[in-house]
């Protein structure tokens, strides 16, 4: 056998770049600099708050503006068609006689959707002004532009504290930061209010490390500036498959993670959209960021959980610890029992798991003891034991092999189901416990029938578990392959339910060469006594993983040695697709 799973890679195909999944950047990923962005700051009038109560717009007015210059202007007043309301009146200062004259919302409405085309929208409570236009559209059938927003009452309460200013309202803010317009509730005056305000609000946020658009519309106060100005760690990432480690001054591994486009995922944790406690502390020790790049999706799954594995990262909760696992054992002696194990020896017993808990191993084995009268204690009998019975035999749950009343014949003959049961059908179990269940539930005994489902399920999962994985890692070696959305095959070698090798097949080449390739690169993979089991030199996890992507839809077998087979009565059937028992006991809990 090689040597036991470690960080190292699979093989992979030799090749240039094709061998990787290339993705075009999008503006998304790269990040816009915000000295490129041209704004169109907004305000409107109207007769009252709400378009969906029948208010109109009285009014629009709207600045557009690119790396602080001024590019445009756009003013119109608007034809309401309705009276405007005495208190709006005297508010705006916009009566009915100077609205009389003025184009309706039916005309007006396109000019400002081609002025501001292309643009991204700011508005002061953006959510009035864009809810009013984007109402008028759908009343005139028009489909919405979906412009990107900026609001910059949100974005004044994350950065001028209340010691500065007392509210975050447009005419507080445009005296507090020296706006050179006053706003007075005239759409292009507050319009070009709002544009100093959003100046202002940009040059502070920029001493923080906000300097693109995306980083814009993600900013929190929550972030602090020191999390914040470590965003250069991701610069010289890929955008690519792959797997991402976070180190820190001392270069230990803090966090290990995977994406299919690092650049852009390691960017996220300096962000707002990063919103778990751990991370934000663990970004402040981070010094630098290392990257291993990927063939495949699969290939970045199953390098993580090694890493994890290998390196137990303080900020990583699942998968640190995957020798911690637990068994179940029917034993090979003269009387076998049941046994809950945290290890796998070569001693030609029978095994059911991994479990995740020792707690579900249990629920598992009250299960199967339910069913089978097998003796439970864990002395060593021999063949003639004259002892004083346990109370499960005077129950009758127990065939007492320590009295000598049980023969070598009924209590082999009990044994051999227990393991067909384990290996095959479960149905031995599933009919016994539904009874039991069935039983209960028409004494109104809801809650010792709910013990019971969930023991089953218990079983149910681990035996089908079983199954599957040992069927895949009893084969030597499997190629497989799949046609990703970018028109490349995905191309995997496992060998006894680890994977050795993942590479792409770009179209146009050759396919068996590059499998080939593939095969004299692949990680050399090899049973010995020293590796038992059902997952005998992989983690169950990465199996698991090997195993849901050979089961995906649209998986081509392009080698298989040995023979990959599950039982047609095994416990799978037993399963809906969402891992639950698929027949259950009739009983309302």
């Amino acid at each position: 056998m090689s040597s036991r799973p470690s960080p190292a890679a699979p093989g992979r195909a030799a090749g240039p770049a094709g061998s990787r999944w290339e993705q075009q950047r999008s503006f998304d990923e790269l990040g816009r600099p915000l000295r490129d962005i041209t704004f169109c700051v907004v305000d409107l009038e109207t007769t009252g708050g709400s378009a969906q109560n029948g208010s109109r717009i009285t009014e629009i007015g709207a600045v557009k503006v690119r790396g602080g210059e001024v590019l445009g202007e756009f003013q119109t007043l608007v034809n309401p068609h309705t009276p405007i309301p005495a208190f709006i009146a005297v508010l705006t200062g916009i009566s009915n006689t100077m609205v009389a004259a003025a184009p309706p919302i039916e005309s007006v409405l396109p000019a400002f959707l081609e002025f501001a085309a292309g643009c991204v929208l700011v508005a002061h409570n953006a959510p009035f002004d864009v809810g009013f236009l984007r109402h008028m559209c759908t009343e005139q059938g028009r489909a919405w532009p979906a412009f990107e927003v900026v609001d910059t009452a949100i974005l004044a309460r994350r950065v001028i504290p209340r010691s500065e200013s007392p509210n975050h309202k447009l005419g507080t803010l445009a005296r507090v930061l020296g706006a050179t317009t006053t706003p007075n509730h005239r759409a292009l005056a507050d319009a070009r209010a709002t544009v100093d305000v959003l100046h202002v609000l940009l040059e502070r946020i920029g001493t923080q490390g906000v300097q693109t658009l995306e980083e814009l519309r993600t900013y929190s106060g929550r972030v602090s500036p020191e999390q914040r100005r470590k965003r250069h760690l991701a610069d010289a990432l890929p955008h690519a498959p792959g797997v991402y480690l976070f180190r820190d001054d001392a270069d230990r591994v803090l966090y290990v993670g995977t994406s299919r486009d690092v650049r852009r995922r390691v960017r996220t944790y300096f962000t707002a959209s990063e919103t778990r406690t751990r991370m934000g502390e663990m970004v402040r020790l981070a010094a630098r960021v290392e990257a291993l790049e990927c063939a495949t999706p699969l290939e970045a799954a199953v390098r993580e959980l090694r890493l994890i594995g290998h390196h137990k990262p303080p900020y990583n909760r699942r998968s640190r610890f995957p020798e911690k696992v637990t068994f179940l054992k029917l034993t090979r002696e003269v009387w076998p029992r049941l046994s809950v194990v945290s290890q796998v020896l070569d001693d030609d017993a029978d095994y059911l798991g991994p479990f995740s808990s020792r707690a579900s191993a249990e629920q598992c084995l009250a299960a199967l003891h339910e069913t089978f009268p097998i003796r439970q204690c864990r002395d060593r009998l021999g063949r003639r034991s004259r002892r004083t019975p346990c109370v499960l035999a005077e129950l009758g749950r127990c065939l007492a092999p320590c009295d000598g009343s049980a023969d070598e014949l009924t209590y082999g003959a009990v044994v051999r189901r227990l393991r067909d049961t384990l290996v095959d059908d479960p149905d031995d179990v599933v009919e016994a416990v539904n009874h039991r269940m069935a039983v209960l539930a028409e004494q109104e005994r809801f809650e010792e029938a709910g013990v019971h489902r969930d023991r089953l399920a218990s079983f149910v999962r681990a035996a089908s578990r079983t199954q599957r994985l040992t069927s895949l890692t009893s084969c030597p070696e499997i190629v497989a392959a799949r046609r990703e959305d970018d028109g490349r095959w995905a191309v995997h070698v496992m060998r006894y339910g680890r994977l050795a090798a993942a590479g792409t097949i770009p179209p146009g080449s050759h396919a068996r060469s590059v499998v080939d390739q593939l095969l004299a690169a692949a990680e050399t993979v090899r049973l010995t006594a020293a590796t038992p089991g059902p997952v005998p030199v992989a983690s169950a996890a990465e199996t698991e993983l090997v195993l849901r992507w050979l089961e995906s839809p649209g998986v081509r077998l392009v080698e298989v040695e040995g023979e990959w087979t599950c039982p047609v009565s095994g416990a799978a059937r037993r399963l809906a697709p969402h891992g639950s028992i698929a027949e259950p006991a009739p009983f309302a809990g």
